[in-house]
């Protein structure tokens, strides 16, 4: 795992940025896995702006996003096609009919998951996948005690997160509280992956995705086992880290060979 820690947020996101750009100049018919939540949002907003100024192309990308909340159909303002809608793909060069959300709206959620995971497969696999991390570890939607070789299947949200979201919606507005969501074991099968944590209120979850046992009980963990996993935080998200010091040390040197 490459851990890398960076000053602040908008550090944060310029990174991933150029990481997406980089990629696509090499692979410009990737499929990518993408998330959604908070922290996603200023990286898209670089990429759209990266993308309107000629510097990258998704002409030719495919897409998988992560979740969506069953419940929702794809024009509700709070689904994940939605919010895939307004803050990428309405303002990029992408084909939509070739990026792919889970249909929350199915009448057989479990028949959805099956056929996702398997669109995911003829796609060839994910070749990027960007992910966030909640605050109790969990990475799409795979909630602590996520079975870690889990594939696209329902999951029931906890409190936690619940209560996390519920920033999104009305007070009298129908909160979903189950999802589907593609599983660790598919997430583990992406040929890389970059995630992304901000805030201190991450701090907690970061160190169990980094430096604690591998563990159902924080799944984001179960991204020490990838053979090419990035991790981007920025200060107030590594304050916990017990070996910042050396993260800071490995990530010079990375830098250094690099270059050599």
């Amino acid at each position: 795992m490459r851990l890398v820690i960076l000053e602040n947020a908008e550090a944060v996101a310029d990174f991933a940025c150029g990481y997406f750009v980089d990629h696509l100049k090499e692979q410009p018919k990737s499929v990518l896995g993408l998330a959604t939540g908070s922290s996603p949002v200023a990286l898209y907003q670089r990429l759209v702006g990266a993308n309107q100024r000629g510097e990258v192309s998704f002409k030719d990308v495919t897409s998988f996003n992560l979740d969506e909340y069953i419940g929702l159909s794809g024009d509700h303002a709070q689904s994940y096609r939605y919010f895939m809608n307004d803050k990428l793909f309405d303002h990029i060069d992408i084909d939509k009919t070739r990026t792919h959300v889970p249909n929350g709206a199915a009448d057989n959620p479990n028949a959805e998951c099956a056929r996702y995971e398997q669109s995911i497969l003829d796609a060839g696999g994910i070749d990027l996948q960007l992910l966030g991390i909640g605050v109790n570890g969990h990475i799409g939607f795979n909630e602590p005690l996520s079975s870690l070789a889990s594939r696209t299947r329902v999951k029931t949200l906890t409190k936690s997160t619940i209560e996390a979201n519920s920033r999104y919606f009305d007070a009298d507005e129908f909160q979903p509280t189950d999802a589907i969501t593609t599983g660790i074991g598919t997430i583990l099968d992406s040929k890389e992956v970059l995630l992304l944590a901000t805030g201190a209120n991450k701090a907690e979850a970061v160190r169990g995705c980094v430096e604690g046992p591998v563990s159902a009980a924080c799944p984001a963990s179960a991204l020490q086992m990838h053979q090419h996993a990035v991790v981007v935080v920025d200060e107030d998200a590594a304050s916990l880290l017990s070996m910042k010091e050396y993260a800071q040390w490995a990530e010079q040197r990375h830098i250094e060979l690099e270059q050599a």
